[in-house]
């Protein structure tokens, strides 16, 4: 695909260099020039390689682990693009960070999914294209327009040319904020729906109670938005194989695999974890090498940079998926 590299610029922030390069590969254009340095203090400094005046420049950049310090640098970002003229910024965040702090669950908390939209909002990003965020509800956070992408036509291709190996399938949502896309997924793949009700015990602790559906002799494919510490998907594949399932995949967005997930993994009854390169995880997941799958969401990103570039519609990219977590 070609686009004018007069006008668009394609910036990355380290968290995503690779990921960024998927994307410029798909859009045939080489990545904006900045050099993104941290002094021994630990202060960010972005200083931009070639002029961006007038031009429509994207950052992608997820802000994973360390959360603080890439959130800092897409601030820091978007304030050296909007000082050197650029004609429209927009964010694009493969990982939005803090989406699980989205409302008041309790008294006296924070509602820091907010915060950090006003944040990338006062710092003078102007649009923001978004991937699997952890409650739908974040679009509404933003006063700037957001696109809020859906990963599943990337699941949907892989799994649908892996279809006649899983046999007969039951599609499981292991909490029931995520019924609407394991639905969505069954209609697509072509099986079951089943259902499981968590309760959280703590910030790395969920217990699963009761399976709503039938999964004995099949095999159970279990989408969510993210994996962080394995506990609600490792406790969910343990109920289904209690219950007669064959096998067990898991499916999730982000990677963010933090404390014990990799260890939780590895001793699970779960065969296969596929995910999204939204998050770089190379080292710290070596491990799970024989168990994980990476899929890539250039292709996805690329459409969308290039429909947002042209002033066409992005809700094309909207049909045949699963839909978003609610």
């Amino acid at each position: 695909m070609s686009i004018n590299v007069s006008e668009l610029m394609i910036f990355a922030g380290r968290s995503t260099r690779e990921l960024a390069q998927r994307v410029c590969t798909y859009l045939d254009c080489g990545p904006g020039q900045a050099k993104i340095e941290t002094f021994p203090d630990g202060e960010i400094i972005v200083k931009l390689g070639e002029d961006v005046r007038g031009r429509d420049c994207y950052i992608i950049l997820s802000t994973c682990e360390p959360v603080n310090d890439n959130l800092m640098e897409l601030l820091v970002f978007i304030d050296c693009l909007r000082r050197a003229s650029a004609g429209r910024i927009t964010c694009v965040i493969p990982y939005f960070g803090y989406a699980r702090q989205d409302r008041k669950d309790e008294g006296r908390v924070p509602i820091t999914a907010k915060l950090v939209a006003n944040l990338i909002t006062a710092a003078g990003a102007q649009r923001v294209l978004a991937l699997d965020l952890h409650a739908a509800q974040i679009q509404g956070f933003f006063d700037i327009p957001v696109d809020h992408l859906s990963a599943t036509p990337v699941f949907v291709d892989y799994f649908t040319k892996h279809r006649s190996e899983l046999g007969d399938l039951c599609l499981v949502s292991p909490d029931v904020g995520n019924v609407k896309v394991a639905e969505g997924m069954a209609n697509l793949l072509g099986g079951e729906l089943a259902i499981i009700n968590k309760r959280r015990l703590s910030g790395s602790m969920v217990t699963t109670g009761n399976l709503i559906g039938n999964v004995a002799n099949k095999t159970v494919l279990m989408f969510d938005d993210m994996i962080s510490t394995a506990g609600t998907v490792v406790e969910a594949a343990k109920l289904v194989m209690e219950k007669g399932a064959k096998d067990v995949i898991a499916a999730a967005t982000h990677p963010v695999l933090v404390g014990p997930a990799v260890d939780r993994l590895l001793a699970s009854p779960i065969s296969r974890v596929v995910v999204c390169n939204t998050i770089p995880f190379a080292q710290r997941c070596s491990p799970l090498k024989g168990k994980l799958v990476e899929l890539c969401v250039g292709s996805l990103l690329g459409q969308a940079i290039h429909r947002i570039h042209n002033n066409q519609s992005v809700s094309a990219l909207f049909k045949f998926t699963a839909g978003t977590k609610r």
